[in-house]
């Protein structure tokens, strides 16, 4: 006679299924998060369902009880997309933003969160005051910035004849990097916050293991620091990147929507501008799709690089 154990008693015919079996091995926890799954879904993912569909046909707004046909185009909506001159520099705009904010984020919040995690006293004045700038409304600390950067600025003042002209703002070849040191001190404060979090983790034995064999702070930095937040540090970089690429408020707001010329104009501040401003949806679903697809990659050889580091 076979012995009857657990597991070929729920593969018996007839038998049922425990609670566990179907709905994983937390039930509760998929319930618990049921709520925020359905809103996700709601707020991202049929709107994402809808653009892909846009980015197919001729659409355009109508009334919201008309009833109007949206006929299929095919690649039209891309082609228009890929080879708009303002929809090229906008993506070669966010690759120059990207290529500054993402290491200069990564390497910034890692190497304060390594300091600030070796503070005894008034430490936690010193994390709030890293923290308050990415908390405070950004038209405040833009207006800030602004002023800081004019041509009549603080930082022009300083130089005085070292000063760009024309101004930091202004100027087609560091409106860009000008926004990207900008949102790199404005988001620091979060990313400082996970590093921190991840260095709780690592064991003070590894550190005390190292000096006795003669490691200094560097070597202590980069052989024992650096590994043990590996995986904080794969979140970052993806974190940023999907930051760094839905970049609207900034440019908007600093370079009057974009400028100059265009040197600082976005992929999602032409989404809103041919979207709305100049009602063509359809285009500019083409280019939200094609900024999807960009991020996914790009997030992907991030992780990657991440965990091989």
């Amino acid at each position: 006679m076979t012995a009857t154990t657990p597991e070929t008693a729920r593969r018996a015919p007839g038998s049922r299924l425990p609670l566990g079996g179907t709905l994983g091995a937390q039930p509760l926890g998929l319930l618990l998060a049921l709520p925020y799954v359905l809103f996700l879904a709601a707020v991202m993912a049929w709107p994402l369902i809808q653009a892909v569909w846009i980015s197919f046909h001729d659409y355009f707004f109508t009334a919201p009880a008309a009833v109007v046909d949206h006929p299929f185009v095919g690649l039209d909506n891309y082609l228009s997309a890929v080879t708009d001159p303002q929809v090229r520099q906008s993506f070669a705009n966010i690759a120059v933003f990207l290529v500054i904010n993402v290491p200069l984020t990564a390497v910034l919040s890692l190497v304060l969160a390594s300091a600030l995690n070796r503070v005894v006293r008034f430490a936690s004045v010193f994390r709030v005051a890293y923290y308050i700038p990415y908390v405070t409304a950004s038209v405040s600390l833009i207006g800030v910035w602004m002023l800081l950067f004019s041509s009549g600025g603080l930082i022009n003042t300083i130089l005085g004849p070292l000063a760009p002209d024309p101004s930091w703002l202004v100027n087609s070849s560091l409106a860009m990097p000008s926004i990207a040191l900008y949102v790199t001190w404005k988001q620091l404060g979060f990313y400082i916050l996970l590093y921190l979090a991840a260095l709780q983790g690592i064991p003070r034995e590894l550190y005390e293991s190292a000096s006795m064999d003669g490691a200094g702070v560097i070597q202590r930095f980069r052989h024992v620091t650096v590994p043990g937040v590996r995986s904080v540090t794969a979140l970052v970089l993806i974190l940023a990147i999907i930051t760094g690429a839905n970049l609207f408020t900034e440019p908007y707001l600093l370079t009057n929507g974009g400028g100059p010329d265009g040197a600082s104009s976005t992929p999602v501040l032409l989404i809103y501008q041919k979207g709305i401003q100049q009602t063509n949806p359809d285009v500019a679903s083409a280019i939200g799709v094609l900024l999807v697809i960009g991020i996914g990659v790009l997030s992907a050889v991030a992780a990657r690089t991440g965990r091989e580091s």
